[in-house]
């Protein structure tokens, strides 16, 4: 069984340009892991790839719900794992590639939730207090008692947020507390591009400057126009939502370019934390960050 290959890392990194050569000399498909790319009529401010910067490849996971539709941490796992399965069965490397971690640490783990059995009572009272609150309110209820594990969930994920807080609720342990451990479903390869900090934040802010230019505000309004709201969860993206915040009170471009370039330093800043973290995984410096380079890791 071939191994699977992720190229993840920070935003404006280069993944996507990396990965593609990689598919190409594999002969194989990119699987996207970013929780903004899955959504349609969201070009612009994804920096979605172009047909040119696809370059033949198959691209997966882009354009798969529409702006008003929220999509979770398990929705991703159940459209994008039979890909992976699929392509392995056929003898070919899957590539993942994103800077979204909770989607692939979804394909790459599964989670070990031990013994301890389901009470649907405690299920329902949390699917409704989602539902009633939102599911950032019982993600905080389960930071309370068992932080451990809400760092490791995405607030989307609310199918294992809940799992956590029914652990918590029947044994009166945290789920973390357990012996929980996630359990690899492939052999894999995890890469990431790394820059010196002032390069990547120039890089991020260049990045910005072209959205704009491309029309950022404009797709943003179009969405608004559309019936699209700000409560949405396509809407809290970096870039829509500093751009329907400006419009709302009357911001100038700059104040708003200037804003999101805050905000995605900040998070680039996040990614890395979290891929530092990840298994088998290798930090290339730019300069290295090469398909020959890495496709000579994968056969290590």
């Amino acid at each position: 069984m071939p191994k699977v290959l992720v190229i993840c890392g920070a935003t404006a990194s280069g993944k996507t340009s990396l990965a593609v050569s990689c598919a190409e000399k594999l002969n194989t498909e990119i699987i996207s892991a970013d929780s903004m790319l899955v959504y349609k009529q969201l070009d612009v401010g994804t920096a979605k790839p172009t047909k040119e910067e696809k370059r033949g490849i198959l691209h997966h996971m882009i354009d798969v719900v529409e702006p008003s539709s929220d999509f979770s941490v398990n929705d991703y796992e159940k459209m994008a794992l039979p890909i992976v399965e699929k392509l392995l069965l056929k003898g070919k490397t899957p590539i993942i590639c994103g800077g979204t971690g909770f989607y692939i640490q979804s394909l790459l783990y599964k989670s070990q939730f031990g013994n301890v059995g389901a009470n649907l009572a405690v299920r329902e009272k949390y699917e409704r207090l989602a539902e009633e609150k939102g599911v950032e309110y019982v993600h905080g209820l389960l930071a309370k008692v068992d932080n451990d594990s809400a760092l490791k969930l995405h607030p989307n994920d609310l199918k294992r947020v809940i799992r956590a807080l029914e652990i918590y609720e029947i044994t009166g342990k945290a789920k973390s507390a357990q012996n929980d451990k996630q359990i690899p479903r492939f052999d894999f390869l995890s890469v990431s591009i790394e820059y010196p900090r002032e390069t990547l934040y120039k890089r991020i802010n260049l990045r910005v400057e072209q959205m704009f230019e491309s029309g950022l505000k404009e797709e943003v309004q179009s969405l608004l126009n559309n019936g699209v709201t700000t409560d949405m969860q396509c809407m809290q993206g970096i870039g829509y939502k500093e751009v329907a915040e400006g419009l709302q009170n009357g911001w100038t471009d700059g104040e708003i370019i200037e804003l999101i370039q805050k905000n995605t330093r900040n998070y680039a800043k996040r990614q890395q934390t979290f891929f530092k973290r990840m298994q088998n995984h290798v930090f290339l410096s730019y300069e290295e960050a090469t398909a020959e380079k890495v496709l000579a890791l994968l056969k290590n």
